[in-house]
């Protein structure tokens, strides 16, 4: 069975944007794009079912001009926006979402259907805000050694060679907060951070063997992990983060990073589950 990827859509801007990005990811990495547009009854009146076809039409005929022979499908569905495209994901190989739908509050970078499916969905959801316009040539990766991080790790390296550009590894260390009068604690926090960098470049190496074809950079900073991610992705065409971390609580579907990471950055971002083995 041909993978395929998802794309949410509702006729607004950051929708048409998802739909270009699903088309050209499907075009890099071989897989079909399954558009669905998910009509909750009391939204719409008697019209309702022409608006939602029409606007499943228009985002396949983006798709068909946007690519070559890739296997197009369209489905409208009824029900729940989020509970239905948490569904679709369980048989997909990622979901595409703009980060606001129709409706929503100018203001707000993300919505709450972005939010919630990649908080709840199976396998990667890639968020876009709007069309790529300037390409940077490289995927930016948040990497802790973690599930959620391995997951994600896997799609950035599937990302990269698809696209034939490098992957960024980025590991931020936060240093322990400690009295400023404890000078005895330095060099201890010291030895620290070489302990910690020194793993973190040493969780990379075995990604390096394994995926020769693709060139894979590293960096480990001190600082909070949201900025290392947000100063990195200032120059990346994709963000990908796990969606929770190793400081995570177990029962956070969506972790503080990845939280903030979607909030903040404006390049396309994927948060990465992993999938029930």
């Amino acid at each position: 069975m041909t993978r395929h990827i998802v794309v949410g859509v509702d006729g607004s801007a950051p929708a048409a944007a998802a739909v270009e990005w699903a088309a050209e990811d499907a075009q890099r990495r071989g897989s079909a794009v399954r558009i669905v547009h998910i009509c909750e009854q009391w939204r719409y009146g008697s019209h309702g079912v022409e608006y939602c076809q029409g606007t499943l039409g228009a985002a396949a005929d983006r798709v068909r001009a946007l690519t070559r022979d890739v296997e197009v499908s369209t489905d409208l569905l009824i029900g729940n926006v989020v509970d239905t495209l948490i569904a679709e994901s369980a048989t997909a190989d990622s979901v595409v979402l703009g980060s606001r739908g129709l409706g929503g509050f100018a203001e707000m970078l993300l919505g709450s259907v972005g939010l919630g499916v990649a908080g709840h969905a199976t396998g990667p959801v890639v968020i876009v805000r709007g069309p790529s316009v300037v390409r940077h040539g490289q995927v930016i990766v948040g990497y802790d050694g973690s599930e959620h991080s391995e997951a994600a790790m896997l799609y950035a390296v599937d990302q990269a060679r698809a696209r034939g550009v490098p992957l960024h590894v980025v590991y931020a260390w936060q240093m322990p907060a400690f009295s400023p009068y404890a000078m005895a604690y330095s060099t201890m926090l010291s030895d620290l951070f070489e302990e910690e960098t020194r793993a973190a470049a040493e969780r990379v190496v075995p990604w390096r063997e394994k995926n020769p074809d693709v060139t894979i950079t590293d960096d480990q900073v001190t600082g909070h992990p949201v900025n290392a991610l947000i100063q990195a992705g200032g120059t990346a065409d994709l963000v990908v983060v796990g969606s929770r971390g190793l400081g995570g609580f177990a029962s956070a579907v969506l972790g503080s990073v990845s939280h903030a990471v979607l909030h903040h950055l404006t390049c396309p971002i994927a948060v990465v589950r992993p999938r029930a083995k």
